[in-house]
């Protein structure tokens, strides 16, 4: 029986993904979270052999804790579920240790392979995203700039390229408006970029944003 946790903020992703899983025999849904904290506390009660992790969880991102489970469960399998397109955070997910990359749109018929193929040791990857990680360790030593950023600069700066203010971005992620003054300075400073207007026009082009 594969032991699966899902970590979503949305009730309502949670319900559908349930849904999906209730009707495999060899799966059981070991626990429901919504984030960070309530991820880990069911992991001092009992570990999945699998974890399906959001990458937009407000708070705590779903890079940081996935790098955080590798860190103190590392036999735990992380599978990554993303609203996002592939080429915006699946390259790093995988560098981070996650053992596939599922995109929500495509979670109802890949989702089931995915996990099957992770819990029997295998890397969930797509062709595509295999030619992106290709891509990504030939061009190693010529980095885009927004490669510089940390995930969770990377993160903010998605969101004001789509048009989000401070106070917005800080209620979405539970930080202060500072803190997020604080990570839009570094990020134009990384990125060599003087306005939100530049860092928007740099976003597009390379598909960051919708």
């Amino acid at each position: 029986m594969i032991k699966i946790t899902i970590v979503d903020d949305h009730s309502i992703v949670r319900s559908g993904l349930v849904k999906i899983l209730k009707e495999e025999s060899d799966m059981m849904i070991l626990a429901e979270t919504s984030g960070y904290a309530e991820l880990f506390a069911s992991l001092k009660v009992a570990k999945p052999d699998i974890i399906l992790l959001d990458i937009s969880i407000p708070g705590k991102n779903g890079l940081e804790i996935l790098k955080e489970v590798k860190q103190y469960y590392q036999s735990v399998k992380v599978l990554m579920l993303s609203m996002h397109p592939e080429d915006r955070f699946a390259v790093r997910a995988i560098k981070a240790g996650a053992s596939g990359y599922v995109t929500k749109e495509s979670a109802s018929e890949e989702l089931v392979r995915a996990i099957r193929q992770v819990y029997n040791g295998g890397k969930f990857i797509t062709p595509s995203l295999t030619e992106k990680l290709v891509n990504y360790f030939e061009i190693l030593g010529n980095k885009p700039e927004h490669e510089k950023l940390s995930d969770r600069e990377l993160q903010i700066m998605n969101m004001i390229a789509s048009g989000k203010k401070v106070k917005e971005i800080a209620d979405e992620l539970s930080l202060s408006p500072a803190t997020i003054a604080t990570y839009r300075a570094r990020v134009l400073e990384k990125m060599n970029l003087k306005s939100n207007v530049e860092l928007a026009n740099y976003a597009l082009r390379h598909n960051l944003v919708d």
